[in-house]
């Protein structure tokens, strides 16, 4: 007997040796989440996820070297960015097509073998960081920044952002950000770019199959929202009658409580402590106190834990980026899990092809045009 299961809830779709969510404890290939958040850069973890293994020094200074090597994007692409109208358009909308656009350029994009697309993973978790900062600078009505090939990931990135090299802290926040949101076991977006590769389709349709699910609310525009509300809610001493109207009216919180994590979200203290050292340094404590407030109440009132992007949110602002930019930052960081899911799909595949349950009419017959009501 077939038994439907809505939204996939609790149903075991592949097996992998990536990511684990057990007893709300969050693993990369068998890391935990606290000791990776608090002692390796971005670049470990993408080394780890790729290859199930943490790199040796030398194995560290290569991919070091490659991504640096890798961020440089066609003109082209440039220039496409450019010819936006970037008041209009909706930044995830222009990275699903710059990613896309990605594979025009690149001539190895229909090669199969497995070495190729561990060339083409590399040359995709480079440029997408480029991509994302070049749209921040272009609409701003700014030159994209090219990036330094002496500078880490982090600091690439808080480079090309803003022009200047960002100070240890700055970049400490940004590494650890793309540490945490690095891969999720088999969320929305990472099933999406599983499916699409299951076809053998390339590894650039499987990139931007997933920034097309990442786009959506209710999966990475999360930290977006959290913004949004604090910057409606605007002083420490409204956040609760905020909450408490919004609580009465039934309407969601948001950045509170998670839909695989029962106690807590193990990401969102690491991000919280960014927050606190990030705001005062930045004159911006009233975000984190502001934050803090809502995280009790709505913890007491309703037993919903902060999760990853309630901090986040804070985090970014206090760097000074646009709040509609934390969503591709996610997919920045997120592209890493995407390309060792999508690796690892091509490594043992199968077309992913599930049944549905038929709920509508049966035994119709055809009529004739002319007989239809």
């Amino acid at each position: 007997m077939t038994t439907t299961t809505k939204g996939l809830e609790g149903v075991v779709a592949s097996r992998s040796q990536i990511s684990s969510i057990i007893d709300d404890q969050l693993t990369y290939v068998g890391y935990m989440i606290d000791d990776l958040a608090e002692n390796a850069s971005f670049e470990e973890v993408v080394f780890l996820l790729w290859n199930k293994k943490l790199p040796n020094q030398k194995e560290l200074d290569a991919i070091k070297k490659d991504l640096a090597a890798n961020m440089e994007v066609p003109e082209q692409i440039y220039n496409h960015l450019k010819s936006y109208d970037l008041s209009k358009v909706h930044p995830m909308a222009a990275l699903r097509t710059a990613v896309s656009l990605l594979g025009l350029y690149d001539e190895e994009a229909d090669v199969m073998e497995a070495d190729v697309n561990e060339r083409k993973a590399i040359r995709i978790q480079a440029k997408i960081a480029t991509v994302v900062t070049a749209f921040a600078r272009i609409r701003n009505g700014q030159e994209p920044v090219k990036p330094k090939k002496d500078l880490s990931y982090a600091e690439n990135f808080l480079y090309m952002l803003n022009g200047k090299e960002a100070n240890d802290i700055e970049v400490e926040a940004i590494n650890k950000a793309l540490v945490l949101h690095a891969d999720h076991e088999l969320n929305a977006s990472t099933f999406t770019a599983r499916v699409c590769v299951a076809t053998l389709s390339d590894i650039y349709s499987g990139i931007t199959a997933a920034i097309g699910a990442l786009k959506g609310p209710l999966h990475g525009g999360a930290n977006e929202n959290v913004m949004k509300m604090l910057l409606e809610i605007g002083e420490e001493e409204n956040a609760i009658p905020y909450v408490e109207k919004k609580l009465a009216n039934k309407e969601k919180i948001m950045g509170m409580g998670h839909r695989v994590y029962r106690n807590g979200d193990p990401r969102a203290k690491h991000l919280k402590e960014m927050s606190r050292q990030l705001t005062k340094l930045t004159g911006q404590e009233k975000w984190y106190n502001m934050s803090i407030k809502i995280e009790e109440y709505v913890k007491e009132k309703k037993g919903l834990p902060a999760n990853v992007d309630f901090y986040s949110a804070s985090v970014y602002h206090s760097l000074g980026i646009d709040y509609d930019l934390f969503t591709p930052i996610f997919a920045v960081s997120r592209t890493s899990g995407w390309l060792a899911h999508i690796l690892e799909q091509y490594g043992d595949n199968r077309l992913i092809r599930p049944r549905a349950e038929y709920i509508g009419p049966d035994k119709q017959k055809y009529v004739s045009v002319s007989q239809r009501g």
